[in-house]
């Protein structure tokens, strides 16, 4: 069977792996836009992705960052991600995402929301930390893995959910496509 991972993110490309399943890359293009419910905005974003992509089994992700209502994509330059950094510092912020599974014409799709606080940032901190890492492609300005982990005082919810791609709800929905993960399918 043919699964296909529909995303450029290096990282959901790790996190697959470990799942320990073969598949392969192709890359579906753009960014949509989200809109409310987040819950609802980023399962349609990770549709389109699938339905962009051809293959046996498709899987697609989308990760968004939200604050007070205010939805933080990937920033443009460095300006911007410290403005994102100073936003999120001293406080609680959501991370969603969404996933879809496309088998032929059957899509299956689930949601995971993890909380994220992060401690109190210096500028110096925050300056540094945009010094020392690459955070254009990433949603927030940040990723909790890494040096990230420095900006984050606790999570509730999936670690993996933050990373691009929680790996349990990602398996479930492999699953019922008959893809046998820890020697179990639906």
């Amino acid at each position: 069977m043919d699964l296909v991972l529909a995303s450029s993110s290096p990282r959901r490309f790790e996190l697959l792996k470990l799942l320990g399943i073969p598949f392969r890359v192709e890359i579906s293009e753009g960014e949509g836009e989200i809109s409310e419910p987040y819950e609802w905005g980023v399962q349609e974003l990770a549709r389109e992705k699938a339905c962009q992509v051809s293959g046996d089994i498709v899987l697609a992700a989308d990760t968004i960052v939200v604050k007070e209502g205010q939805v933080l994509g990937k920033p443009v330059s460095k300006e911007e991600a410290k403005e994102m950094l100073i936003f999120l510092s001293g406080g609680w912020h959501q991370v969603y995402t969404g996933i879809c599974v496309k088998r032929q014409q059957e899509i299956l799709q689930d949601v995971e929301l993890t909380k994220v606080c992060f401690r109190s940032l210096t500028e110096r901190e925050i300056e540094a930390y945009l010094e020392q890492e690459s955070v254009l492609d990433k949603a927030g300005a940040y990723g909790i893995q890494g040096l990230g982990s420095l900006l984050i005082e606790k999570i509730a919810g999936c670690y993996y959910n933050v990373v691009g791609l929680p790996l349990v709800k990602t398996m479930f929905l492999l699953r019922k496509c008959g893809i046998k993960i820890l020697g179990e399918e639906c």
